[in-house]
Parts: C-alpha cells; sequence; structure tokens
C-alpha cells in the first residue's frame, strides 16, 4: 500500500466555507462552542460539538449527542453545505498566523489519506500517549459518521520536488481564501486534480518519505486506526482496498512548523515559603532577577519563572540534565525533574491538580496574570522545544512528557471531509 492516497472529498461550497469552517473540536469547551457558532447554522461545530444542538448541561459524551451528531452531519450533505468530489484528489491547504503581512509565513500541507496499518506498523509515528476514554470518543464519531470528519495533523521530512510540486499548484488561484474572524489566521485551499500530479506525489511519498510524523492529533490518530481494523474484521471479504483503511490527513513538511511554548503554573510552593524555595531551585540552577518585566527564555536549558511580582532567568547547572538522551535534553524533562517533582512534590503531571498548562499562544502575559490575582503562585514558561527533537523521540521510540508541543496555527475543520465508503 502506498503511504498516501488521494480520495473524494466532501467539500462545502465557495459562497459558505468561511461561515462553516471552525476551529477544531478540542480547541473550545460546549460552553465556547455554543456562542461561536450562534446564529451560524452552517458551522461544523454542529457536527463536532453537536451537544450545543442539545439542552445546556448535556453530557458531551452521552448517545443522545452522538444521535444529534450523525443527525446534524446527514443535514449538512442533504441541504447541499458539503458536496462529494467526483473523482479522487489530493488537495493542498496553507495557513498563516499573519495573512495580511506582505511578508507573512505560510505552511503548505497535502490533504491526503493516510493507511492506517502504517498507524500499527509505526511508519507513522507518535510522541505522546493516548488516553483511552479520549480514543473512544473519537471512535464513536467516526463510527456514526462513518468519516473522518475533522483530519490529522501530520508532518513529513521535507523533499525538494514535493515542494516544488506544491509551489507549482499554489501560484494559482486558490479554491477558498479566507480570514478566520475568531483568530485572524489566514486559510487558503488548492484541489490537485491533475491526475499525473497526483500519481507523483504518491509516488515521492512512497519513495522519499520514509516515515510521517503525528505533529497534533493523536486521539483521532488512533480512533481512525481503530476503527479501520473494526472494519477489517466485520468484512468477510476485505481485500485491504476499501476506504476504509484510510483516514484523512494534512501533512506538512517539517521545515515549515512553528513549535510554541506550553508552559506551567503551580498552585503552591510545596510549604515552602519564597526564600527556602528560590534556595531549593539554586540548587539545579543559576537563578538571576530578571525584575518585573516579562522574561522570555531565549535558548535551550533555560527557562522563566514569575514568582512574587518578580520574573526570573533559570539556567540549568552543568551536569543536570543529558543532551545524549532524547527524553532528557527536553527542558519539559529538566523542569519537571528538577523543580516540579524535586521542589514542589508533583510526581505525576497528568493527574495532579496543583498544576496547570498554558500554551503560548496566550503569551507569558496569562502566566503573570494568573499569578497575580492569586490563582496560582508560581509560573514557569519553557523555550520551545524543536521539529527535530519531536521526530528524535518519535524514531527512536520514546514518548515525551505531557504537555509538551504546541502547533500554531490549528487546522480548520470542514474545509474537506473524507467518507469511508
Amino acid at each position: 500500500m502506498s503511504i498516501i492516497k488521494p480520495f473524494k472529498g466532501f467539500r462545502p461550497p465557495v459562497d459558505i466555507v468561511e461561515k462553516l469552517a471552525s476551529r477544531p473540536y478540542d480547541v473550545l469547551n460546549s460552553e465556547e462552542a455554543r456562542v461561536e457558532c450562534e446564529g451560524n447554522p452552517y458551522s461544523l461545530l454542529h457536527v463536532t460539538k453537536a451537544e450545543i444542538d442539545l439542552p445546556k448541561g448535556t453530557d458531551e459524551h452521552s448517545p443522545e449527542v452522538y444521535l444529534q451528531v450523525v443527525k446534524n452531519y446527514n443535514k449538512f450533505k442533504d441541504l447541499g453545505w458539503l458536496v462529494k468530489d467526483e473523482e479522487e484528489k489530493l488537495y493542498i491547504y496553507a495557513q498563516s498566523m499573519n495573512p495580511t503581512d506582505a511578508n507573512a509565513r505560510w505552511q503548505y500541507g497535502i490533504v491526503a489519506c493516510a493507511y492506517s496499518e502504517d498507524y500499527v506498523n509505526k511508519i507513522i509515528k507518535k510522541h505522546e500517549l493516548t488516553r483511552k476514554d479520549k480514543e473512544e470518543d473519537r471512535m464513536k464519531h467516526v463510527r456514526i459518521t462513518n468519516a473522518n470528519v475533522e483530519p490529522v495533523f501530520f508532518a513529513y521530512p521535507a523533499v525538494a520536488r514535493i515542494d516544488e510540486i506544491v509551489a507549482s499548484v499554489t501560484a494559482k488561484k486558490p479554491i477558498y481564501d479566507f480570514i478566520a474572524k475568531e483568530d485572524g489566521f489566514g486559510h487558503r485551499f488548492w484541489v490537485i486534480d491533475d491526475r499525473k500530479l497526483i500519481d507523483e506525489l504518491v509516488e515521492l511519498f512512497d519513495k522519499k518519505v520514509p516515515a510521517m510524523y503525528i505533529a497534533d492529533g493523536h486521539h483521532r490518530s488512533a480512533a481512525a486506526a481503530l476503527v479501520g481494523q473494526e472494519k477489517k474484521e466485520q468484512n468477510p471479504n476485505h481485500t485491504g482496498k476499501e476506504e476504509y483503511n484510510y483516514f484523512m490527513t494534512v501533512i506538512f513538511p517539517d521545515n515549515q512548523l512553528n513549535v510554541i511554548d506550553y508552559n506551567r503554573v503551580v498552585k503552591d510552593l510545596n510549604g515552602l515559603n519564597k526564600e527556602q524555595f528560590l534556595k531549593a531551585v539554586g540548587e539545579s540552577y543559576e537563578l538571576t532577577d530578571m525584575g518585573t518585566d516579562i522574561y522570555k527564555p531565549t535558548k535551550l536549558h533555560e527557562h522563566s519563572m514569575y514568582l512574587d511580582g518578580h520574573w526570573y532567568k533559570m539556567s540549568a547547572k552543568p551536569g543536570t540534565y543529558n543532551d545524549n538522551d532524547p527524553i532528557g535534553v527536553l527542558d519539559v524533562t529538566i523542569l519537571s525533574n528538577l523543580v516540579l517533582d524535586k521542589v514542589l512534590g508533583i510526581k505525576d503531571l497528568r493527574t495532579d491538580k496543583r498544576i496547570d498548562f498554558v500554551g503560548g499562544i496566550r503569551g507569558l502575559g496569562e502566566l503573570k496574570r494568573r499569578v497575580d490575582n492569586g490563582e496560582m503562585k508560581v509560573a514557569f514558561a519553557l523555550y520551545p522545544v524543536s521539529m527535530k527533537q519531536i521526530i528524535d523521540i518519535a524514531d527512536t521510540g520514546n514518548i515525551m512528557p505531557p504537555k509538551t508541543t504546541w502547533f500554531e496555527p490549528k487546522l480548520r475543520s470542514g474545509l474537506v471531509i473524507h467518507e469511508l465508503c
């Protein structure tokens, strides 16, 4: 089987695409989603977060929600808000965080189907653990719609010829081109219907791309692969060529992606006063008081800390980390070992209620705000991981600590949908 495959996508008409395309299901809670699509019947949030069409307080995992999902999804198709392409195609999806800037940075991904068995065989590589409850939620969504309604965000080692093909396609006018009102991010979309180009891209991925890496969407990847396996077992005439053997992805070259920091806030100092805490941290770090102005880490193994109105530069002392270990080199590992565990007594980042995580997209001002208002006692800002670190970890079969990577911009849902039959 090829590593990627074209497919017959379901896509919205141009005149409603801006209203239909939505942020991913896991970026908004139920109330935020309800507010975001108020007065907008086209929003795909009616499919990805269908609880917004049920009474407030409805459990988002209740059977009624999944029934509403399929009801809304069928409505979108019946009303012509999603229309199926007649032939199998590949697509290109471009994003920018500052689309109105003349020097705007865009990232260009190929929208294609990935082979589910490649997830099992580790040709599609992961760097995070998944939770069974979240896997099951996404599996229910795939089962009841019989579709990958939202894509998974993949990366691949950049290939010059693939870049050339993408550049030739994107030199033409996009099918979709809009700026999302919620965040000001730009989104452009092209359809590749030239069969020769499609075949060449498929062949290039087979010959030049040894692996693909999940950047964002580990639960969706796991769910898609598991549903594919279910359908395989349920079909006595299974051949391996059925559409359910594949799931929808947007695959970006690794050198275009932007990984931003993922920071930490903690509710208390584990019984220590300020002076005791700073002394304990100082055993592993060179601490520099940077005053009251926000200080952002500038290099690997440097963090910043906000405590009692002051920002501190934290430089990990030599010998406290291992640059030859793909996990030990990560700043999230260093902070967890030397401060969160050793000083603050936080052993399990997944379950401890004393710690919370703040995506770097919110800025370091959010860390300051949460400490200043008394909700949290101390905040830590980290230098972002690199794509090389992510690939090294995935290649060695390791798993990153929780809440390590934050990719921005997020993929918009609804530009194209893949059905499993």
